[in-house]
């Protein structure tokens, strides 16, 4: 497919179609504000990463296992930015 050319009347067609979209000034203006929401960390996401950081803590403590320790090391971040962006959504709103 890389080396491929589109035909004649597939050129045709493609400029055709091309003419007709940028004529639609809606969907243009959808096209170049178009934008992601953000994504927001729901309650039972952060409460389930707290539970797992606190079981690979003690779980970590109790045994000195170096794969529970880095486990705690690589999920602790993560939860406490959850755990921060859920507190900021509350408070904002």
């Amino acid at each position: 497919m890389a080396g491929s050319r589109l035909s004649v009347q597939e050129q045709r067609d493609l400029e055709e179609i091309e003419r007709a979209l940028s004529r639609d000034r809606r969907l243009d203006r959808r096209l170049r504000t178009f934008s992601l929401p953000p994504r927001r960390p729901r309650v039972r996401t952060t409460m389930s990463l707290l539970a797992l950081s606190v079981t690979l803590m003690v779980t970590g403590i109790v045994t000195s296992e170096p794969g529970v320790i880095w486990a705690f090391a690589v999920v602790w971040p993560v939860t406490l930015c959850t755990l921060f962006r859920l507190l900021c959504r509350c408070a904002s709103g």
